[in-house]
Formats: structure tokens, C-alpha cells, sequence
């Protein structure tokens, strides 16, 4: 029997370990990363580059590149080609097609495509980046890259930079990487608007320029962010981190700020591909623009965010429940959070208005919030008012601020007894039956509230 005992005891605890397990923290998982070569197989191709023709060397360097790439995890190949189909004259400015698309294990289709190249006709480079805008099927989360390996410029009148920069824009792409095969220095211009443009002066420098390509589309790069308090030092944490792409305006990456356990701001992996505009979720916002990394360089982001909290308490009567309050900055009207009493916030320092959602409202103007410090802000106990009235009708209820008269509530016009919860003051109630059709019967009643009393209206 007691083994029966310790052999169940064995099965719950085998039962129990799953659900321990999946509470573990998940580690980072890099996304697909999906590598289309758009290739140059124009006429000029064929022209001799020291041992041997353009084509015939980049062909062997991309094969050798595929036969890297193809056992590794989360990457996917595919290869479009122009300038290949039809020779020139004539002048064919569509000649483009994608010869092997995405999927998985394709890499022989890719080297044996390569082998078969012969270069012919123009070189259509604006119109080849457009149609490769559909080579990559719809990922929310994928990484987009062209490799573009050309020895020419476009010769059939397209813009290759107006494309290029309205695939990022929609997201379709990050920033395209070219690689000019003999190009003189002169056509660096052209290209360095299409995407990162690396010279390819000989074969060796194409050798180590495609490498240094493919560990850039490959690799991430880590940073660190520091949120600034008011005396310089990174001590702000806890807050989401929105990473956008600049130039599509996307989402690229959110993490909340962690301090590790070193007593420094975590590390965090991004994608050094993109420009990025960071916006730190404080209240309110603060922000970082034009943020540029360097593939495999650790870099500091440094943002100003120094806080203090905010709390707002009820009184210990038990008449405001799930009461809150809005927050402005000071002077301002729009509103930055809606707050519930008795919880305790964070704000960028300054100041702030407060408008809590009493009745009346109470406003307080220019509320300070310091570093590292709780502002605290009592609420004054209020008192209960019962209105009673012969019948259904019209009543507003109205602060007296000396001469005049502020409006802050409309009672139901269907009810003869009314009970609310107001703020101590001077108040006037304006009231007339539905039933009464003229204006004389109207009532007007001033009355007094203080903390903690319990007044009753008649309007009779």
C-alpha cells in the first residue's frame, strides 16, 4: 500500500510539471528571415572582369553563398533575375521573372537556375524591384531583404529609389542591400538612394562585400536603453519600450524596460536593418528619433524620463467607489490618463491638472510631480442631499461662485426623489414640474453642503 501511495504521489507531480513549465519565461525567437537575389543577367554581364566574365564569377559566388545558407534555421531563399529572357535590340523593359520563389529546401532549384543563366537583353532595375514587391508571400512577422547584384545602372527610365523607398514605406521590405559589380566610384550616387550600397572593385571585394551582406541580413545587434532620471543616471524602468520603423511607420518592436540583475538596463535584440523611432510609454510619452545601428555593435540609446508618482485618496467615508480623476498637463487640455483614487501612478515630472470626477468637479491646477516622490492629494468628505419634488420635472443644480451661477448636474426629469453625493459648497437647484405649463411655477432653492452632513430638498 504505501508503495501504491508513493507511486500516485509520482503521477501528480509528473502531472503538475508541464504546468510549471510552461510558466517559464520564453527566450527570444528570431523571426523568418526571407533573402530574395534579384540578379543582373543583362547583356552586359558578359563582359570580362579579370578571370573571367561578370556573370560566370557571380554565379560561382552565389552558388558558394546558397550552399551556406541553406541548412540554416528560420531563413528562406529565392532568386528573381532580369535582363535575361529576351536579347536586346530590342529594348525589353519588362524583362524580368522570379525563376525559383520562397520554400523551404529550394536551394538546389537556386543553384541550377544559376548554372543556366545566359545574359542577353536591358537592365530594368526600377521594374524588377516593383515586381519583387510580390515575390515574398504575406508574413505579419517575417523579415523582408533583397540582395540586388547588378554591373549596371537602369536603362529603361524607372526610378530605382522611388521604388525602393515605397516597399519600405509599405513595409513590404527593409532597406535593400546592392552590390555593384566594376561600377565606377561615379554611379555610388545612384545606388545609395536605392539601399546599402557596397562596391565590388574586383573579385576579392566581391567575395568579402557578400559575405559582409549576408551577415548584416542575418545577424541582430543589441542595445541598451537608458531612461534618464533628473540627475542623469538610468534608475527609470518598467515601462513598454515601442520600437516603429522609420520609414514604414510600423511596429518593429515592443519591450518592457527591465533593470537585470546586475543593477543595469537589460539588453535588448534589434533588428539593425531599420531606422528606428522609439517612444517610451511613460505618462506622457517621451521619445527618441532617428535611432541608426551598425550591424553587431552594442549600442546605448539614452532617453530623458524621470518620474514620481501621483495618488489621489478618498476620504474614509464610503461614498466614492471606483470615483477617478483626469490628468492634464498643466494648461493643456488634453488628457494624458484617467486615474482611479486610492491607485498610485507614475508621470514624467512637472506640472499637471487635476480634474476629479465629483460632484461638482473638483479641479486643482498645477500639481507638482518631483523625482522619486509621491504627491499625494486628498479628497474633502462630502455630503448626501435627498431632493424631493410633488412631481416629475425639469431641476439643474448649479455652484454659486459669487455673482454667478456654474452649472454641474441635471437630475432625471423622470423621478420625484433624487439621492447624490456632493462636494461641501453654496448650491442652488432650479426646478419646474412637467406637469406645470408655465413659467411662474419654476423653483428656485439655494442650499449648504458640508462634509459628512446629510441634507434634504423639498421643492414643495
Amino acid at each position: 500500500m504505501k508503495k501504491l501511495y508513493i507511486l500516485i504521489a509520482y503521477f501528480i507531480l509528473y502531472l503538475l510539471l508541464p504546468l510549471h513549465t510552461s510558466s517559464q519565461p520564453q527566450k527570444y525567437k528570431p523571426p523568418l528571415t526571407r533573402i530574395l537575389f534579384l540578379v543582373d543577367g543583362s547583356q552586359s554581364m558578359l563582359s570580362q572582369w579579370e578571370s573571367g566574365r561578370k556573370i560566370d564569377i557571380a554565379k560561382h559566388l552565389l552558388i558558394d553563398m546558397v550552399d551556406s545558407l541553406q541548412y540554416l534555421e528560420n531563413v528562406e531563399l529565392a532568386l528573381r533575375i532580369y535582363g535575361h529572357q529576351k536579347p536586346v535590340p530590342p529594348q525589353d523593359c519588362k524583362d524580368t521573372k522570379l525563376e525559383v520563389p520562397f520554400a523551404k529546401d529550394n536551394a538546389p532549384d537556386i543553384r541550377q537556375k544559376l548554372r543556366t543563366i545566359s545574359p542577353k537583353g536591358t537592365t530594368p532595375i526600377a521594374y524588377s524591384l516593383e515586381q519583387a514587391g510580390n515575390d515574398f508571400p504575406k508574413c505579419s512577422d517575417c523579415r523582408n531583404i533583397i540582395i540586388l547584384i547588378t554591373d549596371g545602372i537602369e536603362s529603361c527610365d524607372g526610378d530605382p529609389c522611388a521604388v525602393s523607398l515605397e516597399l519600405q514605406k509599405k513595409g513590404i521590405v527593409l532597406k535593400p542591400f546592392v552590390i555593384g559589380i566594376g561600377l565606377d566610384e561615379e554611379f555610388r550616387k545612384t545606388f545609395q538612394c536605392v539601399g546599402h550600397y557596397y562596391d565590388a572593385a574586383n573579385e576579392d571585394r566581391f567575395h568579402a562585400v557578400m559575405k559582409v551582406v549576408i551577415s548584416q541580413a542575418l545577424n541582430s545587434t543589441t542595445a541598451q536603453v537608458n531612461l534618464l532620471d533628473s540627475y542623469g543616471k538610468p534608475t527609470e524602468t518598467n515601462v513598454n519600450m515601442t520600437f516603429y520603423d522609420i520609414i514604414s511607420g510600423k511596429v518593429k518592436h515592443n519591450f518592457v524596460h527591465t533593470i537585470n540583475h546586475r543593477g543595469v538596463p537589460d539588453t535588448v535584440i534589434l533588428d539593425p536593418l531599420s531606422t528606428y523611432k522609439l517612444t517610451v510609454q511613460t505618462l506622457p510619452p517621451v521619445y527618441a528619433d532617428s535611432i541608426k545601428l551598425t550591424p553587431g555593435k552594442h549600442i546605448i540609446i539614452a532617453v530623458d524620463a524621470p518620474q514620481g508618482d501621483l495618488i489621489v485618496k478618498r476620504p474614509s467615508s464610503n461614498q466614492y467607489r471606483n470615483l477617478n480623476y483626469l490628468i492634464k498637463k498643466a494648461g493643456e487640455h488634453k488628457i494624458i490618463n484617467v486615474q482611479q483614487v486610492d491607485k498610485k501612478q507614475k508621470y514624467i515630472i512637472g506640472k499637471y491638472d487635476i480634474e476629479v470626477l465629483t460632484l461638482p468637479r473638483i479641479v486643482i491646477k498645477d500639481v507638482g510631480i518631483k523625482q522619486s516622490h509621491t504627491t499625494k492629494i486628498e479628497i474633502p468628505s462630502p455630503g448626501i442631499v435627498t431632493f424631493y419634488m410633488a412631481a416629475p420635472g425639469f431641476a439643474s443644480l448649479y455652484v454659486i461662485e459669487g455673482n454667478k451661477l456654474k452649472w454641474f448636474y441635471n437630475l432625471d426629469e423622470n423621478l420625484m426623489q433624487h439621492n447624490l453625493v456632493i462636494q461641501p459648497g453654496n448650491y442652488r437647484i432650479i426646478y419646474r414640474a412637467k406637469n406645470a405649463k408655465e413659467t411662474i411655477y419654476t423653483v428656485d432653492k439655494s442650499f449648504k453642503v458640508k462634509s459628512g452632513s446629510s441634507e434634504r430638498i423639498k421643492l414643495f
